[in-house]
This record gives C-alpha cells, sequence and structure tokens, in this order.
C-alpha cells in the first residue's frame, strides 16, 4: 500500500505541485475520487478548484467495452482498432455521444448549480485524479483541455502504471505523480482505503472549495 487514503495521496501529490503556489492555478478534478484527491492540493498551493467529466463510450451490446471516450464540451476521441472490431456505426456512435454529453451536464448541474465553468485560456491547468490505468478518459480530457489553449496543462495523479504515464507524458506541459509500480493491476490496490465516494462528499468538497 502506497497511500492510507486519498486524502494522504493529494497531501503527498501538493508537495511536487508547491512550484505552483500563490500562481492562481486551476486545478481540475475527475470526480469523484479526484475530488478528495485535489483538496490537500488546493489548500497548499491555493488557485481554483472545479470539475472536468469525461465519459466513455460503450460498444454495442458491450456496454462496459470503451470504443471510446467524450467530454461535456462535446470532445469525442474513439478508440479505432476495438471500433474495428465491433459493429457500430455513425449512428450509434452519434447516439451514443449524445447521450454521454447529456450525463455529463446533468451531473456538472448537479454539483455546479448555476455556477459558470472556468476560463481556461492562458492559465496553469492541473489535471487531478486518484490514480490512472489505461489512462483512456484521462487522454480524451486532456486533449479536449489542448484545445481550450491553457497557459500550461500539467497532469497531477499518486500513481499508475509506466507505460501509461509514458503515453501521457507527451499530452502535457508537465507530469507529476508520486509512484509508478511495475507491478500495477488497479489503482485501489495501492490505497488502504479505497472507499467509493459519495456525491455529498463530492458537494460538500466544492462547497469548502467555492467559500468566499
Amino acid at each position: 500500500m502506497l497511500f492510507a487514503d486519498r486524502q494522504e495521496a493529494g497531501e503527498r501529490l501538493a508537495d511536487k505541485l508547491l512550484h505552483f503556489k500563490d500562481k492562481n492555478p486551476l486545478i481540475l478534478a475527475v470526480p469523484r475520487g479526484g475530488l478528495t484527491v485535489a483538496e490537500p492540493v488546493l489548500k497548499k498551493i491555493s488557485g481554483e478548484l472545479d470539475l472536468i467529466i469525461t465519459r466513455k463510450i460503450g460498444a454495442p451490446y458491450q456496454p462496459e467495452l470503451a470504443i471510446g471516450a467524450v467530454t461535456g464540451d462535446g470532445f469525442v476521441m474513439l478508440n479505432e482498432d476495438i471500433l474495428s472490431r465491433v459493429s457500430a456505426d455513425k449512428k450509434y456512435i452519434e447516439k451514443a455521444v449524445a447521450e454521454e454529453v447529456e450525463e455529463i451536464k446533468r451531473r456538472l448541474k448537479a454539483y455546479r448549480g448555476e455556477r459558470p465553468a472556468p476560463a481556461l485560456d492562458n492559465r496553469i491547468v492541473i489535471l487531478i485524479d486518484d490514480g490512472v490505468a489505461t489512462g483512456y478518459t484521462l487522454l480524451a480530457a486532456l486533449r479536449s483541455l489542448q484545445e481550450k489553449k491553457p497557459g500550461r496543462l500539467v497532469l497531477a495523479v499518486p500513481v499508475g502504471p509506466p507505460d501509461t504515464f509514458k503515453k501521457l507524458q507527451q499530452e502535457v506541459d508537465e507530469l507529476v505523480y508520486i509512484e509508478a509500480p511495475a507491478n500495477f493491476a488497479a489503482v485501489g490496490q495501492f490505497y488502504r482505503r479505497f472507499d467509493q465516494v459519495s456525491d455529498a462528499e463530492v458537494s460538500a468538497v466544492l462547497k469548502r472549495a467555492w467559500q468566499v
């Protein structure tokens, strides 16, 4: 076990992000687990906290098999290797994308209410999750963020496999992580406590972060 819980992981990650302290970075957390990692980072380096949600696009009759991923702004990234092996035509993909975008918008409204999405252009943007496995949905998130022209794009996650980090390194200005174990099987294996984070916990973190 590398971490007692997400709180500890966030505190250790924050120590690796101190060079952004007082530079007003925009910290974008992936709910739900990413929020509880991001909160200690926000406390230590300050800045602004918000959310980014990416949803996988499931294959026909195999919803757990991802043929791609989509972000809330409609950015779509398809996995051509898997697409070539399943029967997902253009109509199916368009319908699946629309459904996932609606679900992302529903979740963002539930978490954010009427609060507007933050501007990214020319800002330091730090994307945080509680860990990474294949990295596919994070890759979609990063490419969506790249289109918004941040001043510096940083990916910060406590743990992930070396091959995934090597792939994601090419997408960002800076990659920050604590460990990249060769024996990686799943994110949860490196946490003593890896309970599912509730919507109520997400809302509580955001309420604390957005208090003025």
